[in-house]
């Protein structure tokens, strides 16, 4: 099973500094309460323990290859008292196959700059939403490194591998029959797309 290219994973102080609210950013993206989420990329939990505050009483499934960020994610929830969050371990190409059921939105966050051949890993996405259900994307702005320091380092993926939020709606609505419902600025580094199903 081929990885997708990562920049890799930052550490809590990284992401604290990148993202000091989480639940408010998560928030503007539309995570709401009762809803059902896929975290596709979610790593040891940055954005899935805040999104299961979120939407509690719901489901939240973390999906990432690494079964040791996984591990992590779950002794983080279990500490937090969160009983929500489901890791699942899988190749997110294979989504729709690793859920229990559809969900009201999937999360892929910091990633699609990654994928190579990202249109199996978008149909599988679409495919893992309920009708009307959401996709959102986060996404580094299309700038030169220098210009998206974090904790005084050139950070996020190399410029080649950036996309406009332009490039980025292109290219989910060549995969899928998505409709992008919402543009979100996410200062100082980020933008957000928001699809529905």
């Amino acid at each position: 099973m081929e990885r997708f290219e990562n920049t890799r994973q930052p550490d809590w102080d990284w992401w604290g500094r990148l993202w000091p609210t989480p639940g408010a950013t998560l928030r503007r993206l539309g995570v709401a309460p009762e809803e059902t989420l896929a975290e596709v990329g979610s790593g040891n939990g940055y954005f899935a323990l805040p999104v299961a505050r979120i939407a509690d009483p719901a489901m939240v499934y973390a999906v990432d290859l690494d079964e040791r960020l996984l591990d992590e994610l779950a002794h983080l929830a279990s500490a937090q008292g969160i009983d929500t969050v489901e890791p699942v371990r899988g190749d997110a190409r294979e989504l729709s196959d690793l859920l229990p059921e559809p969900v009201d939105r999937v999360l892929f966050a910091n990633a699609l700059h990654g994928v190579d051949d990202p249109g199996t890993l978008l149909r599988q996405c679409f495919e893992s939403l309920r009708p009307g259900g959401q996709f959102v994307v986060v996404n580094w702005h299309a700038r030169p490194r220098e210009e998206t320091a974090v904790l005084g380092e050139p950070r996020g993926p190399p410029p080649e591998r950036r996309m406009t939020p332009e490039a980025t709606e292109r290219v989910v609505l060549d995969a899928a029959d998505f409709d992008l419902v919402e543009d979100v600025d996410l200062p100082p580094h980020h933008y957000g797309l928001v699809f529905e199903r």
